[in-house]
């Protein structure tokens, strides 16, 4: 195993890995504004969203294969002019249809940040170092899902809903430049192939090894319950509550606190504490406060912090949870990292992808879809632990 230091900044690796996080936290307080200026309905508005969820799906499949090919830095400097492109096609068109078409382009695109730097971080780094390494890449990547949703409620309330999408554009440009200059190669040699029975034979390497289950399962858990916060939290407090689009920036900022804070404790704790026991502390949180959330919706609680403050719990647990369970389901796969890596993100972003529809769906105007899927997901965590524990 290389011990070498990661060759690019944590800064650039934590902005690349919350890619898929911007390209909904930017968006989500304009989606309001975006269904009543287009004359969508909220399912239709909705669907703009999981349209974003099963790009990302569709792009990690075969994003960490071709970097397993042609290497982490060129392919990764495909997908963000990718990601240009068609977040500047966005911001000039105006029908609900081309939206979706343009944010579905922009799902593919911007899963390359996530799935590389989880492979670059596999190519130098193992077990807890791995995790320590994704801990404290996840307290930079926290910062995006805070300011975000605060610059996306400024754009969209001051410009327009298209002012989003030319702020996609300009963050393209700058991170094409940025790793152009900073990013250096990882991917080990000898490359693997990319004809497409490789690459499902790659997979399938990964899906017939049982270590790769457990860990799964417990990231799916977590990622689905951070996923129903973040396409259904702006119709929730906005359509549901009546809170203003500037202050659901702030709402949004708070819960994602929760984030930063875990992350934070995962990287201080994981080489003293093991990633068991952190996963377990994880897993014990998200159940308690999804559980609390459903409890405070379905009696009919209606101010914003009955939403706001479990959500905020949650993402504390889920991200103990996310950097120990990627590195334990990781680890095994040392000649397969981008592969696995694209593995973890499909699964996530196309469980993430029917939460969204189902959300939109059966939306009602208050909390209770939302915070049920949240007690739904905390308890998968809960039971996913324990029988990963179980399987140590």
């Amino acid at each position: 195993m290389n011990k070498t230091p990661l060759p690019p900044s944590l800064l650039l690796l934590g902005i690349l890995m919350a890619l898929p996080a911007l390209g909904t936290d930017l968006f989500v307080p304009a989606l309001p504004e975006l269904a009543r200026s287009l004359g969508a309905t909220v399912s239709a508005g909705q669907f703009t969203l999981t349209a974003y969820f099963i790009g990302l799906a569709a792009g990690m499949l075969f994003w960490g294969p071709l970097s397993d090919r042609f290497g982490r830095k060129p392919v990764l400097l495909v997908g963000l002019a990718t990601m240009l492109a068609s977040s500047l096609v966005a911001a000039l068109i105006e029908s609900i249809a081309a939206v979706a078409l343009a944010r579905l382009a922009q799902g593919v695109a911007m899963s390359s940040g996530a799935v590389i730097v989880r492979s670059i971080v596999r190519d130098l780094y193992v077990h807890e170092h791995a995790a320590r390494m994704l801990a404290r890449v996840a307290i930079v990547f926290s910062i995006v899902p805070i300011a975000a949703p605060l610059a996306g409620a400024q754009l969209a309330g001051r410009w327009g809903w298209q002012a989003v999408f030319w702020g996609l554009t300009a963050a393209a440009a700058a991170l094409l430049a940025a790793t152009a200059v900073r990013l250096r190669e990882t991917a080990p040699q000898p490359r693997r192939s990319i004809h497409p029975r490789a690459i499902a034979g790659s997979f399938a390497v990964i899906l017939r090894d049982r270590r790769f289950y457990p860990p799964l399962l417990l990231l799916l858990c977590g990622q689905i319950g951070v996923l129903a916060w973040v396409s259904n939290s702006a119709f929730t407090l906005i359509r549901g509550l009546g809170v203003s689009t500037p202050d659901y920036g702030w709402m949004f900022a708070i819960v994602m606190l929760g984030q930063i804070g875990g992350a934070w404790l995962s990287s201080r704790l994981v080489m003293r504490l093991g990633m068991a026991r952190l996963m377990r502390a994880g897993a014990m949180l998200a159940v308690g406060s999804g559980l609390l959330a459903a409890l405070l919706a379905w009696s009919g609680a209606a101010h914003w912090t009955a939403v706001v403050l479990p959500f905020m719990v949650f993402l504390a647990g889920t991200a103990l949870i996310t950097s120990n369970a990627t590195a334990t389901a990781l680890s095994p796969f040392a000649s397969y990292a981008g592969a696995a890596s694209s593995l973890l993100g499909a699964i996530a972003f196309v469980s993430g992808a029917l939460v969204s529809t189902l959300l939109g769906a059966t939306f009602d105007g208050s909390a209770r879809p939302l915070a049920t899927a949240a007690a739904l997901a905390g308890l998968g965590a809960f039971l996913s632990e324990r029988r990963l524990r179980g399987k140590a």
